[in-house]
């Protein structure tokens, strides 16, 4: 039998029975301190729903591409995204801001809302000041825009309070963090702080190290193992080989077991087509799934394996859940709350996430070389057509020969 290890250590406290259905993480960083001068607006999203894809989607007066829910295809509900006006916007979901802790069901709807009528951040403040009261929301909603207006609005049913993260006074690091409080709200509802203390660390961390740009923020982010509030790296527990089964505590680190994807908008500097702007997506769990960009072309077309592959789903979402499984193994008990954490990375470098780096480092490169060509002419669409063509082929082919995947 293999030998099982339990690293339970004194951890007993992490383990959270009722966790919020909606618990993500978010960053939005002002295009004055980003190494290319573009805006970035970042979130983990975490939900009972883990299947999710991409999608375009025609609105009432813009186009947008979107991250919604698996087989929701109209869609009812959007999750963040960018249009073709060089608006994006994401959110986390904030449940302190409207006096009682509760959660709310008009969030996914007003951003669905915005990307399809707004082109700037003026136009999402006027239409939350003309929504219906109360909202039914209760979010931090990060916007970005063509202009290179970036900002977190705390909005609860009946209003909102705007933080522009391109005003030194408040935010004096050029970028702004939010989990699941919002900062005006009451502050015994507060949930995520044990998340808000871990990306508070790394936004210190990479500003220090000159990281503050999105190929790093994308990848790094939602493979962050420091905790928190115990400061334990998991890391500093690698098995020495994959046999080596050991279940870790896994709770309020800044990807959880409820994560089912990752969006990074990048914004356009000053001057630039809004077509330009960039979503870089990460689809599935994101140690079991790789990054990629995205944008808005005029066919449409995104790659086959992010978006409906005709039953609903994506393609790379389903994989990506299936080898999550291999790490959440336990069949009794709280199995969410324990990760075999020697699937994921050991020191013998056999792990899932390990044999998906290198992979993604190509697929990022490929991705930076056809953007390039893309933002020469965007009306010209053949290198980003090429490139999606390529990873949808790349990436099955890679999948299939690690992971013996039929």
């Amino acid at each position: 039998m293999k030998k099982l290890t339990l690293a339970l250590m004194t951890l007993a406290f992490l383990m959270v029975g009722v966790q919020p259905s909606k618990a993500c993480t978010s960053v939005i960083v002002s295009g004055r301190v980003t190494k290319d001068g573009r805006p970035l607006i970042y979130k983990n999203r975490d939900t009972r729903t883990l299947s999710n894809m991409t999608l375009v989607v025609q609105g009432p007066r813009y186009r947008y591409l979107g991250l919604v829910n698996a087989e929701d295809t109209t869609p009812v509900d959007v999750w963040g995204g960018h249009n073709e006006a060089g608006f994006a916007i994401v959110n986390t979901a904030a449940y302190n801001l409207n006096g009682n802790g509760g959660d709310t069901d008009g969030d996914g709807i007003l951003i669905r809302k915005a990307l399809g009528l707004c082109a700037t951040l003026a136009d999402f403040e006027r239409l939350i000041d003309t929504v219906k009261k109360p909202m039914d929301v209760n979010s931090n909603f990060a916007v970005l825009d063509a202009q290179g207006g970036c900002a977190y609005y705390e909005t609860g049913n009946y209003g909102f309070v705007k933080f522009d993260v391109n005003d030194t006074l408040v935010a004096p690091d050029g970028y702004l963090m939010r989990t699941n409080f919002g900062t005006t709200g009451n502050h015994k509802l507060d949930v995520g702080v044990e998340r808000y203390q871990a990306i508070t660390t790394f936004m210190k961390e990479a500003c220090s190290e000159g990281h503050l740009d999105h190929d790093y923020l994308v990848t790094h982010i939602p493979r962050y193992m420091t905790h928190g509030l115990t400061k334990m790296n998991i890391y500093d527990f690698m098995p020495e080989k994959e046999s080596d089964t050991t279940f870790f505590p896994f709770a309020d680190y800044t990807v959880r077991y409820s994560t089912a994807s990752v969006i990074l908008v990048q914004g356009v500097k000053p001057g630039e087509s809004p077509l330009n702007t960039v979503s870089w997506t990460i689809m599935g769990w994101p140690l079991t799934t790789v990054a990629m960009p995205l944008v808005l072309l005029p066919s449409g077309k995104l790659p086959a394996i992010v978006t409906n592959d005709g039953t609903g789903h994506s393609w790379l979402c389903e994989k990506a859940l299936k080898l999550k499984s291999r790490a959440f193994s336990l069949k009794r008990g709280n199995t969410q709350d324990y990760c075999n954490i020697a699937v994921l990375f050991n020191k013998q470098g056999t792990g899932i996430l390990q044999k998906l780096l290198p992979l993604e480092a190509e697929v990022m490169h490929r991705g930076e070389e056809a953007l390039k060509e893309f933002r020469k002419d965007p009306k010209n669409a053949k290198a980003m057509e090429s490139y999606y063509d390529w990873a949808d082929a790349f990436i099955k082919e890679k999948y299939q020969v690690l992971f013996e995947e039929e």
